[in-house]
C-alpha cells in the first residue's frame, strides 16, 4: 500500500527564509570590518589669524600614473567595498549630496549638478539607428552615456603652508580638490590625447566622506588606511605647478616649460622649506 506524505506550505517557506537569512549573513573575510565606517575626520585645531605670521596658497599635481599614487586610481571598476578616489566623489554627490564646483574658478563660487558633473565627464547620450525585429524600419535608439573614472588620470590640490606662532610649526591644509581627465574625442581622427578639469570639491566638506571609506594598503591588508589619511599624512607624491604671485596668480606653465618648469616648481618647494628653517637657530 502506497503511503502518501504531505509538507506543509509553511514549513517549506520557512526552509527558503532562513536559507536566505544564512546568505545574507556571509561575510567576505574573518571579521566584520567596523574601524573604518565608524570613524569620524579629526578636526583641525583652532587657528586664529593673529597666529599665522606668514602663509603662502600653492597649487599641485598628483599623477595617478606614479606607483605611490595607485591607491587613488584603482580599482577602475568597483571591487567589493573598495572605490578609486573618483568612484568615491561620484557617490558622495548622489548618495551624501557633496557640492561640486566648476572647474573654470577654483573660489568654490558655482555649484555643479550631477547632470553637469556627466557631461563633463563626457556620460552624454547618444542615438543610433538600429532595425526593429518586427516591421525590419529603421528606428532611432537612445544609448545612455557611461562615465570613464580611469580616464582621472590627475588631481590637482589647492592648498595654503602656514606658520602657527602658537605651535612655532609649519602646517599645511588643503582647500580643494579638482580631478582632471585624459580623453580622446571620438571624432577626432589624430587622436590626440586632451585633458580637462572636471570640478573643484571643497575638501574640508568631503573630509566627512573620506574619512569613512578605506583606500587600498599595498603592504597590509588589516591597516586599510582612509582617503582622508592618504592626504592628511601626505601618503602621495605630487609637483607644484603654481603659487600665489602678483601676476594674477599666474602658473608655473605660462612663463617655463619643461625641464626650466620643473626647476622652478623645486625652486617653490625649496622656498617653503627654507622659510621654516630660517625661523630657528641651531
Amino acid at each position: 500500500m502506497k503511503k502518501l506524505f504531505f509538507v506543509p506550505i509553511f514549513c517549506l517557506s520557512l526552509f527558503w527564509f532562513n536559507t536566505n537569512t544564512v546568505k545574507s549573513q556571509v561575510n567576505d573575510g574573518i571579521y566584520e570590518k567596523e574601524h573604518v565606517t565608524s570613524r569620524s575626520r579629526v578636526k583641525y585645531s583652532y587657528l586664529r589669524e593673529a597666529d599665522v605670521m606668514w602663509k603662502k596658497r600653492i597649487w599641485r599635481v598628483i599623477d595617478l600614473r606614479e606607483k605611490i599614487n595607485q591607491p587613488l586610481y584603482f580599482p577602475t571598476q568597483k571591487l567589493g567595498d573598495r572605490m578609486s578616489l573618483m568612484q568615491l566623489l561620484l557617490w558622495g554627490i548622489t548618495n551624501e549630496g557633496l557640492t561640486v564646483f566648476s572647474a573654470d574658478d577654483d573660489n568654490f563660487s558655482a555649484p555643479m549638478s550631477r547632470s553637469q558633473v556627466e557631461e563633463k565627464m563626457g556620460a552624454i547620450d547618444d542615438t543610433m539607428l538600429v532595425a526593429n525585429p518586427e516591421t525590419g524600419e529603421e528606428e532611432q535608439q537612445i544609448i545612455p552615456g557611461e562615465i570613464h573614472t580611469d580616464e582621472i588620470k590627475q588631481y590637482i590640490l589647492k592648498e595654503e603652508w602656514f606658520f602657527d606662532k602658537q605651535l612655532s610649526v609649519m602646517k599645511v591644509r588643503i582647500i580643494g580638490i579638482c580631478p582632471v581627465r585624459f580623453y580622446i574625442r571620438e571624432d577626432d581622427v589624430t587622436k590626440e590625447i586632451r585633458k580637462t578639469r572636471v570640478f573643484w570639491v571643497y575638501f574640508p566638506e568631503v573630509r566627512r566622506i573620506l574619512a569613512n571609506h578605506a583606500a587600498f594598503n599595498t603592504f597590509n591588508d588589516a591597516e586599510r588606511r582612509t582617503f582622508d589619511d592618504i592626504f592628511e599624512k601626505r601618503y602621495f607624491n605630487s609637483f607644484i605647478v603654481q603659487e600665489a604671485n602678483v601676476y594674477n596668480d599666474r602658473p608655473i606653465s605660462s612663463y617655463a616649460e619643461g625641464i626650466e618648469a620643473l626647476l622652478e616648481a623645486n625652486r617653490v618647494k625649496a622656498k617653503l622649506f627654507r622659510m621654516e628653517q630660517d625661523l630657528w637657530e641651531y
